[in-house]
């Protein structure tokens, strides 16, 4: 029995302590370190990994409270925004993997789930970028159509940052500003 108990006792520790560790593997806590050289890749990858720091820290910690508050009723919600933000992300990752654009069906997610696929969609965007010669092959593909990578930029990219400005607006509002140890410039968090 006593086995049992202190088996028991372990199992929960890792479970609580893999719960807590999830949170912190999530990508863009901090940006990752910037490339050695300048290439078309680098830069575009360095775009994607600003628009991750950025969304990881506009979406962070948010209430219920938070993902209902929208300013007036001709506006998306925080929720819906993050759900928009999400739709891009998969715009972005589907480029760089060279593969159409279907709807997903994200009504199911929670809030959490739709957080962390961002952030995944986002990174592993910014990695096949980093690594590439030639970003001109990542078009955005639509059924048949087939749109250049550099609508990609003024497109997902920069409506994507967009909203996560609109996040943090929102969440100031609501009463859960962002985390004041975040940079932006630097994209690092200050350690208390």
């Amino acid at each position: 029995m006593k086995h049992l108990i202190i088996s028991l006792s372990l199992i929960l520790t890792a479970m609580s302590f893999a719960q807590d560790n999830s949170k912190e593997q999530l990508p863009y806590y901090e940006v990752p370190e910037y490339s050695k050289e300048f290439t078309a890749g680098t830069v575009a990858a360095r775009m994607v990994d600003a628009l991750g720091f950025r969304f990881y820290w506009s979406s962070e910690g948010l209430s219920e409270n938070d993902l209902a508050f929208k300013p007036n009723a001709d506006v998306r919600s925080t929720g819906e925004t993050i759900d928009h933000i999400l739709s891009l992300s998969y715009i972005i990752v589907n480029s760089t993997l060279q593969k159409g654009n279907d709807k997903v069906d994200t009504s199911k997610l929670t809030y959490e789930d739709k957080r962390k696929q961002t952030l995944l969609n986002l990174k592993s965007a910014a990695d096949i970028l980093r690594t590439s010669d030639d970003i001109s092959e990542y078009k955005i593909i639509f059924g048949e159509r087939e749109i250049p990578f550099w609508n990609q930029i003024n497109g997902p990219i920069a409506d994507a940052i967009w909203h996560c400005g609109q996040l943090a607006s929102f969440r100031r509002s609501s009463g859960n500003p962002i985390n004041s140890n975040v940079n932006h410039f630097r994209g690092t968090v200050k350690k208390d």
